[in-house]
């Protein structure tokens, strides 16, 4: 999980930086980090003015999660990720559980909930393994 956290410091996202990394036969295999495409210009979000002259960040639709961008990488390379583990910073989101159950990852470990727990329940229906990271103090 630090190789995730120290990957998430990457994206230039301002709201949530996520960080995953996929490992097979203890050797990583793939990293990634949320972020636009690659080429784009690295703005993640939009700002959104209220009428009193506040605004909010929201992601541009643009944007690749951590956990898409590392199966990616992975598919680019001469790596399978079939059976492998995927370490993530944050729960995926249902379209990223989607991708990794085609991608054949046996076990998701994630250490924060997201906004939505509906990618971890399609891995659970799919019988992938989930282990919510727990820190250990030293």
């Amino acid at each position: 999980m630090s190789i995730a956290n120290l990957t998430s410091k990457l994206s230039y996202a301002k709201r949530l930086q996520v960080g995953a990394v996929i490992v097979k036969g203890n050797q990583i295999i793939g990293t990634g980090y949320n972020g636009m495409p690659t080429c784009w210009e690295n703005n993640c979000e939009d700002k959104i003015w209220d009428k009193t002259g506040d605004y909010e960040l929201k992601t541009r639709p643009e944007v690749l999660h951590a956990e898409m961008n590392c199966l990616m990488k992975v598919a680019q390379s001469t790596e399978s990720s079939k059976d492998a583990i995927l370490f993530t910073t944050t729960a995926p989101c249902l379209d990223c559980a989607k991708a990794i159950f085609q991608a054949g990852i046996k076990e998701v470990i994630y250490k924060d909930l997201y906004r939505s727990e509906d990618g971890l329940y399609f891995l659970e229906k799919c019988g992938i393994k989930l282990t919510k990271f727990e820190e250990v103090d030293k």
